[in-house]
């Protein structure tokens, strides 16, 4: 049976109304059942990369109500699980839980359409038990020609350099393995914020988490996560 859904108020953060969110244009409670067990059938719009990057193992399950994203021995890459969407500023509210203290979970923005990034990557924020991480990918990271450059394995220029500085933010918080957690991640204007079970984490303000077009979500988990009632709010 399905659990009880999530309490809205923790997902909205003290004193916030699902009108200052703005728009609802996306939510899964993963209330359904896969046709089969051999491959990835998430449904609703999601994707994954289980095809081409898991030799079409099966990566994503749905039971009890919840989306279980697990790594196969086989895969060369991270899982992503994908959703469309599009907005400029908006909100992000899932409930997750990690399995394990190895485990993580990567909120990825990204824009397909941009071609100045590796991938679409624009932004993200990363949970583990230990830490948030916050990171501008479009003008860090994984920006095109730092990128290339890395997977060269040549050196940085210095201003390649200088351009990674500030672009990522690593916040030590303590989320219990095994436990259900509330996570919000915000996006106004050059601000990424993130509350994990009502409480603020921290900010990271720069330049690409401004990009106009958020066009795609992406679940990253590089082991196993657990994700449940996802909504999307478009303010902008």
């Amino acid at each position: 049976m399905k659990r009880l859904s999530l309490s809205l108020l923790l997902l909205l953060g003290p004193g916030l109304s699902a009108a200052d969110r703005g728009e609802l244009i996306f939510q899964d409670d993963f209330s359904r059942r896969e046709s089969q067990e051999k491959t990835d059938e998430p449904g609703n719009g999601w994707t994954t990369n289980s095809k081409a990057r898991a030799k079409g193992n099966k990566q994503v399950d749905l039971r009890d109500g919840a989306m279980y994203i697990f790594l196969h021995p086989e895969a060369d890459h991270a899982v992503s699980v994908a959703h469309p969407m599009l907005f400029q500023d908006g909100t992000v509210a899932l409930r997750f839980m990690l399995e394990d203290d190895r485990d993580s979970l990567g909120l990825d923005f990204a824009d397909l359409g941009c071609k100045e990034v590796h991938a679409g990557h624009l932004l993200a924020a990363r949970v583990t038990p230990k830490q948030v991480q916050l990171q501008d990918l479009k003008t860090g990271n994984m920006r095109l020609d730092i990128h290339t450059t890395r997977q060269a394995k040549q050196k940085l220029s210095a201003e390649q350099q200088q351009a990674l500085a500030g672009k990522n933010r690593s916040l030590p918080w303590r989320v219990a393995v095994g436990k259900w957690h509330e996570l919000v991640v915000t996006i106004d204007g050059d601000e990424l914020a993130v509350t994990i079970d009502g409480q603020p984490v921290g900010n990271l303000r720069s330049p690409g988490v401004a990009h106009p077009t958020k066009r795609l979500l992406r679940l990253a988990v590089p082991r196993n996560a657990v994700v449940d009632d996802v909504r999307i709010w478009r303010l902008r």
